[in-house]
């Protein structure tokens, strides 16, 4: 049996949406053996019934209403409803589950829609609801959103579990598909790491069969992104895409962006090197010697340790795939996916046992010294942060369908500033700081729409609390800098207390 989703949205304006999430479905291999989907302009043959019984009736019929806002509120005369409330509040009558997704990412763009649709977004978006409510820019965004939602359904309703996609054949490959190389050089470094048992020169099927990745004698999903010579063959959804800006929002021009294929290992490589690649490299002079060493202002098994997480830990159902974001104040790294059951984001700062979500495709990466053993990772991550001057990183689960870790460059996050008391146009200057280096009493008068007499006095409380240093001559030449980053290391608990 199948369950049935009744796609509702403005048909003029969400046309393209509707159509999209509709072809979507269909042709999605997982998602079309669990679902169907009802679109009013195109599955409605009834011609003896009103539109508006027959789309009613529909709603009724369905198990997930599925809704899209955008900005107009649909054709309603007077205080009549639109067609796409009247669905909504059919489907909270009879208690269906409900899914929305409204167009446009950025909440103050709400003031731009229709009044009513304002009033419609307040309340779907209250989370006393327990709506599922999401935003989108495009359509790709809503595909993957709307995956996600259906994926978690499914899991919620206990027809797929988190672990199968792993263990699944993967149809229409075969031992051709296998690069053998990297089977040789798994083996060693597993013997050399991990004094792993197998000789180095096993045949493959003989080390596909002992980590366990053999379905039938057939090679699973996880051979294929293990030791695949070209997984994305068939799990294009199997990479990892990694975003340098040079802001602190996702705004083009993009500095760097590249989407990285290939096995496991190569795209946990390349992710790191595009990372570390990235930011801030320094020369350090080697005690007693003339020699220099280039020390990162991250520590790169910080980096790698999170990448690696993201690629260990994520839902292979979801096409939301791995995303390393570098910012200019901070890298972020995503994953489709949830926290096991048995952990919470608290236990990741401490000492706990190790859950994995894909535990074949953990275990080779731990024989292979890419994994750290018994859940010390994020402490691992935690500790040679501090070690480094920087605030520990912070890791985020939203909605249970997405995992985050970011990693602050400074100290200056959003948790220092509050506890600095610093005021939302003071929190605007930083920003600007952090994208464009320096600024002037004027300039923050006009980024703030201040008086002079008020950005004075702010940015004067900034130089006391340690935030910003002064350069230049008096006057018109003076300018603003944020502390440089050894003054925020060498003197962190100064921070807050004046220079």
């Amino acid at each position: 049996m199948k369950y049935k989703i009744f796609v509702s949205g403005v048909q003029k304006e969400l046309k393209e949406e509707r159509h999209s999430i509709k072809h979507f479905i269909e042709n999605n291999a997982l998602l079309s053996e669990h679902f169907s989907v009802y679109l009013f302009e195109k599955d409605n043959p009834s011609m003896s019934k009103s539109p508006e019984t027959a789309y009613i009736q529909k709603v009724g019929d369905s198990d997930i209403y599925l809704g899209m806002i955008g900005y107009e509120y649909g054709n309603a005369k007077g205080k009549e409803l639109s067609a796409t409330e009247k669905e909504y509040r059919k489907a909270v009558d009879l208690n269906k589950e409900i899914l929305f997704y409204i167009k446009g990412q950025n909440s103050r763009n709400d003031l731009k829609r229709d009044k009513r649709t304002q009033n419609l977004i307040k309340e779907i978006r209250d989370s006393s609801k327990g709506y599922c409510c999401n935003r989108f820019n495009s359509i790709e965004e809503l595909q993957n959103q709307v995956q996600d939602s259906l994926i978690l359904f499914l899991k919620e309703k206990g027809v797929i579990r988190k672990t199968t996609f792993e263990k699944v054949e993967c149809e229409e490959s075969d031992f051709n598909d296998i690069d053998t190389d990297k089977i040789k050089w798994f083996l060693k470094q597993a013997k050399k790491v991990r004094k792993y048992s197998l000789d180095v020169n096993s045949d493959v099927k003989t080390v596909l069969t002992h980590l366990n990745i053999l379905q039938g004698g057939n090679l699973t999903n996880a051979a294929i992104l293990l030791f695949g010579k070209d997984p994305q063959k068939y799990l294009p959804q199997a990479q990892i895409k990694c975003l340098y800006v040079s802001g602190v929002e996702i705004k083009k021009p993009f500095k760097s962006f590249q989407p990285y294929g290939g096995n496991l290992f190569n795209q946990i490589d390349k992710a790191t090197i595009f990372v570390m690649d990235s930011v801030r490299n320094a020369l350090v002079q080697q005690k007693g010697t003339v020699q220099v060493k280039r020390v990162s202002e991250i520590p790169e098994f910080v980096i790698h340790e999170a990448i690696v997480n993201a690629i260990a830990h994520r839902d292979y159902n979801s096409s939301a795939g791995v995303h390393v974001n570098v910012f200019a104040d901070r890298i972020e790294i995503s994953n489709s996916g949830s926290l096991p059951s048995q952990l919470s984001l608290d236990d990741l700062k401490v000492p706990h046992s190790s859950f994995a979500t894909n535990p074949l495709i953990a275990n080779v990466l731990y024989l292979s010294d890419y994994i750290q053993g018994a859940g010390s990772g994020t402490i691992e991550m935690i500790e040679q942060s501090k070690k480094a001057g920087l605030p520990e990183p912070v890791f985020e689960l939203k909605r249970n369908v997405e995992f985050k870790a970011i990693i602050p460059r400074d100290i200056l996050t959003e948790k220092t500033m509050n506890e600095l008391d610093l005021n939302e146009r003071q929190k605007l200057a930083v920003k600007y700081l952090k994208e464009n280096g320096k600024i002037s009493n004027d300039k923050y008068k006009e980024l703030c729409s201040t008086t002079k007499r008020t950005a004075s006095r702010d940015l004067a409380d900034l130089l006391k609390k340690g935030v910003l240093e002064k350069i230049g001559t008096t006057g018109k030449g003076t300018l603003y800098i944020v502390r440089s980053m050894g003054s925020q290391r060498g003197q962190r608990g100064q921070i807050g207390k004046g220079t």
